[in-house]
């Protein structure tokens, strides 16, 4: 697909295809990115390989991102209820056992319970970092899926995350 970028002053008369925002124009085909809602059947998502072209596949790509929506709020319910887990099972204080430590004694090996407990902390804090980046980077996937002004996706996406939440939410009452 061979493309033609001039950008045109308003004092420059433009000759050619040339590229101004918010609509993208090519000079073969007939692709352009409106930065408006439009329902169409054709798009490309994320990636050049997730070109969507039929009904069939706008069906499938919308039911793709409202999976993705709804395991985006699995992820923001698994997360709070991982953190509410870690804090009950933690001592009170990690401080005031650390004294108690000392006062009997205690070598402060890594062997001790506070070595451990410090260990066991730092790994929870790393899992629930790892949790966090897979989080953020599904939002932005959502995001830009959005971005293509589709409203097939768009309203996958809503769904999605209106599913997620209805889902997902009641499990934090739970203990």
């Amino acid at each position: 697909m061979e493309s033609t970028c001039k950008s045109s002053p308003a004092s420059q008369p433009s000759t050619g295809t040339f590229i101004s925002f918010p609509t993208l124009v090519y000079k073969k085909g007939s692709f352009s990115q409106n930065m408006h809602f439009i329902f169409s059947d054709t798009v490309v998502l994320l990636f050049d390989f997730w070109s969507v072209h039929s009904p069939a596949g706008m069906a499938l790509s919308v039911l793709v991102l409202l999976l993705l929506a709804v395991l985006y709020e699995g992820i923001k319910v698994g997360k709070a209820k991982l953190l509410h887990q870690v804090l009950v099972n933690l001592p009170t204080s990690i401080s005031q056992q650390t004294i108690a430590e000392t006062d009997g004694d205690s070598a402060g090996s890594d062997s001790s319970p506070v070595g451990r407990t410090h260990h066991r902390w730092y790994l929870c804090h790393f899992g629930q970092s790892v949790i966090h980046v897979i989080q953020v980077v599904i939002g932005y996937f959502i995001m830009l899926a959005v971005m293509s002004y589709n409203t097939w996706i768009f309203l996958g996406v809503v769904l999605g995350s209106a599913v997620g939440y209805y889902l997902a939410y009641p499990l934090l009452s739970t203990a």
